[in-house]
């Protein structure tokens, strides 16, 4: 009985040298992730040719949305959030008459990465949606009595919609950043409450006023790898590989530590933490300058 020999795998004709390595290290990447990410790391470098402790660049841009009160568009790395925030005039809650609303969301459309579905909103957005209200709150970067026009009868609502138009990694960092900068950007107009008439008036010709905002609200996350080794900035790539990850909120002005918050099944040591709170602090202490909120 005759057998047939197994078929080798080859590499596609016409192709360079340098082509077949490149396509050949694709096909492991998607084959075998862990271990291609395994591989950079133990030579102490990223896939983007980052270290452990690096970070992708940063752009703030502001006012990019004309019909918006304010806008920003955020790219970190090659993540791209744009946010706007529109201002609405409504009733306070019974229980809160003189405090206004802060609205954020964050839409993860299908268009901006492959791993995102048409439809109602993801598990993602609705998560990110909460950190990132969660996140504000904390750190009263707005007071809600700030937005309060008449008590108990008239106060704004500020939605704060943002929206990923490439994602790769980290898109909370990225939309946290977009969303202080859009309402650090916007502009309500002058508003006054009629007694007689029970309607809120807003005035055309006088010249919009800023927000009150008390804090500028950062945020820097890290991703826990085997258990040890700790990755600035995780893109979209290195995200589903790790174990949990960190976010550490800070002041801007201040680096005040407001908060930190891990997510995933994994679990950090307190060496591990210490290491991301200095790091984060390290991290917006040089992009100060840099980056104009």
């Amino acid at each position: 009985m005759a057998y047939a020999a197994p078929i080798q795998p080859t590499a596609p004709t016409g192709l360079s040298s340098q082509e077949n390595e490149a396509l050949q290290a694709s096909i492991f990447q998607r084959l075998h992730p862990r271990a291609y990410l395994e591989r950079f790391l133990a030579e102490g470098f990223r896939p983007d040719g980052r270290t452990l402790e690096g970070w992708r660049d940063v752009s703030v841009n502001t006012g990019s949305i004309s019909t918006a009160d304010g806008s920003a568009l955020v790219r970190l790395g090659n993540t791209t959030v744009v946010c706007g925030v529109k201002a609405e005039i409504a009733e306070p809650e019974l229980d809160a008459g003189n405090r206004g609303f802060l609205v954020p969301n964050l839409d993860l459309p299908a268009m901006c990465s492959p791993r995102f579905k048409p439809g109602p909103p993801t598990d993602d957005a609705q998560v990110l949606s909460d950190r990132l209200n969660e996140a504000l709150i904390a750190s009263n970067i707005l007071p809600l009595e700030s937005l309060c026009i008449q008590p108990n009868k008239s106060v704004w609502v500020l939605y704060v919609d943002a929206t990923c138009i490439n994602y790769d990694g980290n898109a909370f960092d990225a939309t946290l950043l977009a969303m202080v900068a859009a309402l650090k950007n916007t502009r309500l107009p002058k508003t006054t409450y009629d007694e007689l008439t029970k309607r809120t008036i807003c005035s055309r010709k006088a010249e919009r006023i800023p927000l009150d905002i008390k804090r500028t609200p950062v945020s820097a996350s890290f991703g826990i790898f085997d258990s040890n080794r700790i990755l600035s900035d995780p893109t979209a790539f290195e995200e589903p590989l790790l174990d949990t990850t960190l976010t550490v909120l800070l002041d801007n002005s201040t680096r005040e530590l407001i908060s930190v918050s891990q997510f995933g099944l994994g679990s950090a040591s307190t060496d591990a933490l210490g290491s991301c709170i200095q790091a984060a602090k390290k991290r917006w202490g040089e992009s100060k300058d840099r980056i104009r909120l």
